[in-house]
């Protein structure tokens, strides 16, 4: 209600403006009766503006390989079309994806370009990320697919492209880093050949055959539709890449006149707003107070979940978050106002009783079980300890991440299955840098049996080393089952070998640190799940024993010179160990207890050599994806905010000896 004083100012400010009036035309009841029985015609004079007509909407994702450039190109796009970006990959919104420059979540945003609204959604290349890509394709009508004119199409490359088909997307072909001096036109013509192929293999349409190419270099901010390393100064921008998708990319099918509904496709919490639901309006227009109802299929039928209605409509366009009081069919948009709806589920008017068709996820591939820290350093770090916490936390990870299944096990431990070993790694660190402390398990392989056979997943790999590395990678990967399926000299390089490989899924756990060592670091190695295969047998000898303390205590520097020899030390003095904790690996193939907290025998004899004297070599510090990737099946990784230590599942070395004689599964 308007106060005095405002009704006051208003009335003597028209009093001054209408000096030529009559007084009696402007006492202050006429006056004010006058002004509120204007203001509901006002109000609706100030009605927003209608929502976006579908034809001039495209929605489009940008699919690629890991480090191919999707993240830069979208920096450029958005640069283009006028948003202020405060640092580069600025889609890259998660502390984790800049430190690693890898994208781990999908994110949409919509640009503005000759009066059309472009959404866009970039989306992560690894494989281990694939359900992002798989929920996020179903949004959208069109893809850019970014290939490397240099590498050409890998592992994972394929792995989206396949995707982006089976949905009857027609992708564009980006032929990115051009500019690089090792590509050529023959070059390019060659991966685009490849390109082809892979379509093809694919099962592509003839449509999907037809694809546009274009030409780009991200990090200088240009594309173009001919081959050029140095386009003209007025060409360099990417309005050659903004006009192709305008024409190749078809506006989204959708009735305007239907009743409102929407699939969600991403959720996000919100501390005031609660849940944030983003997906793509399928048909009708959604304002700002409509009833709405959330709605989910179950085997028995449609469920309605929750009845609310729309507090906030909101639509990203560059990096910000914009409110809008409407949205139309075709659109993405994000609702504020229901609280149990998620990802999958349908919200849609309250007169709509059947739920959109679900998207369809690949299972997942491995598992790794959570549990409370029981080891005598428990407690030190963290602030999150209990299994209640610990199960929270993943539950919530379960609700927005589709590709993570969580089930409750036993004594206050959960099951986690996912994709990779790198997908779990970035939940595990997640929760560490929130003050969770776990004991997490290897990772186990999920077998399948289909008419009496035990199947495997097994997985793609593409390898790209020195000549001089090549027999020591076929060698290791013996070890681990794997099949040579195609072997040859990289195009354009000296001295390189592509592998192309299908190796089980067990056999690549931890392996990509030993890769990295074998090759010195100059290889490549990209990976991507192929299919459930017969059972390929057990691996062979793929890791030595481990060195186990045998002691309580602060590490010395007098106990490791006597160790080193025995092995590779993980530890450094002053650390805090216990007994059967791991301290190394041993140069055997058999586990070794050692005390490594033993300290120097004090007497009253001078002793020229002291403790700070000791020169010890350095040690090898394991991160958390080398230490799930090395981790037997009898043992456990100790994750604290503060420390990352490998341990024996049973700490007491006569409950170990008594557990090795049974028999293993």
């Amino acid at each position: 209600m308007a106060g005095p004083l405002l009704l006051r100012s208003l009335w003597s400010s028209t009093r001054r403006s209408s000096s030529s009036s009559s007084p009696s035309s402007l006492s202050p009841t006429r006056f004010f009766s006058r002004t509120f029985a204007a203001a509901p015609a006002a109000a609706a004079s100030a009605t927003p503006a209608p929502y976006l007509d579908p034809s001039r909407l495209r929605n489009v994702a940008v699919i690629a390989h890991v480090d191919h450039g999707k993240t830069t190109l979208m920096d450029r796009l958005l640069r283009q079309c006028g948003a202020d970006l405060p640092h580069e990959r600025a889609m890259d919104s998660i502390s984790l994806e800049r430190e690693r420059g890898i994208t781990i979540a999908s994110k949409v945003t919509s640009i503005s370009w000759k009066e059309n609204e472009l959404n866009m959604v970039d989306t992560p290349g690894h494989a281990d990320f694939g359900g992002e890509v798989e929920r996020v394709v179903g949004m959208v009508e069109g893809a850019i697919l970014v290939v490397d004119a240099g590498e050409g199409p890998l592992a994972q490359t394929k792995f989206v492209l396949a995707k982006a088909l089976k949905y009857g997307l027609r992708p564009i072909l980006l032929l990115n880093k051009v500019d690089r001096p090792a590509v050529t036109e023959e070059t390019c013509d060659e991966v685009e050949s490849l390109v082809f192929d892979l379509f093809a293999n694919l099962g592509a349409t003839e449509e999907q055959l037809d694809f546009p190419v274009l030409y780009a270099s991200a990090k200088e901010g240009w594309a173009s539709t001919s081959f050029t390393k140095d386009p003209p100064a007025e060409a360099k921008n990417m309005s050659q890449l903004l006009d192709a998708i305008v024409t190749h990319v078809p506006p989204p099918n959708a009735s305007i006149d239907a009743p409102f509904q929407m699939l969600v496709s991403m959720m996000e919490r919100d501390f005031y707003l609660g849940r944030i639901l983003t997906g793509r309006i399928y048909s009708g227009v959604v304002r700002v107070g409509d009833r709405v109802h959330g709605l989910r299929n179950k085997d028995s039928g449609t469920e309605k979940i929750e009845d609310g209605k729309v507090v906030k409509l909101m639509k990203k366009k560059g990096t910000n978050m914009v409110l809008t009081d409407c949205a139309g069919a075709g659109d993405i948009i994000s609702v504020a106002g229901l609280a149990t709806p998620s990802i999958g589920h349908t919200v849609a008017n309250v007169e709509v009783i059947s739920a959109l068709p679900t998207v369809e996820l690949d299972p997942p591939t491995i598992s790794m079980t959570f549990g409370v820290n029981d080891s005598p350093l428990a407690g030190r770090d963290g602030t999150h300890l209990t299994g209640g916490r610990i199960g929270d936390r993943l539950m919530a990870e379960a609700e927005t991440n589709l590709a993570i299944n969580v089930l409750p096990g036993l004594s206050e431990s959960f099951e986690v299955q996912g994709r990779g070993e790198l997908q779990l790694g970035i939940l595990i660190e997640n929760m560490r840098r929130e003050g969770f402390e776990l004991s997490v398990s290897p990772p186990k392989v999920m077998y399948k049996t289909e008419n009496g056979l035990k199947l495997e997943p097994i997985e793609e790999v593409t390898i790209e080393v020195n000549d001089e590395h090549v027999g020591l990678v076929m060698e290791a990967l013996s070890h681990r089952r794997a099949e040579v399926t195609d072997m040859g000299p990289v195009s354009g390089t000296v001295g390189r070998t592509r592998l192309c490989l299908t190796c089980p899924s067990r056999g690549l756990v931890g392996y990509r640190s030993v890769f990295s060592s074998d090759t010195r670091g100059t290889g490549f190695m990209h990976r991507a799940f192929f299919a459930y295969e017969k059972f390929r047998g057990s691996l062979g000898n793929v890791r030595k024993g481990v060195l186990v303390s045998m002691g309580f205590g602060t590490i010395t520097a007098h106990a490791l010179m006597s160790l080193e020899a025995r092995g590779t030390l993980f530890v450094t003095p002053g650390m805090e160990t216990y007994d059967g904790m791991i301290v190394g690996e041993h140069s055997r193939d058999t586990d070794l207890d050692i005390n490594p907290v033993r300290a120097k025998e004090l007497t009253n004899v001078r002793a020229a050599a002291k403790d700070e004297n000791v020169k010890l070599s350095p040690p090898r510090l394991m991160t958390l994806e080398e230490a799930i990737g090395y981790v037997a099946s009898d043992e456990l990784i100790e994750v604290t905010p503060k420390a990352i230590r490998l341990r024996k599942k049973y700490l007491d070395v006569n409950k170990r000896k008594a557990m090795s004689k049974k028999p293993k599964e």
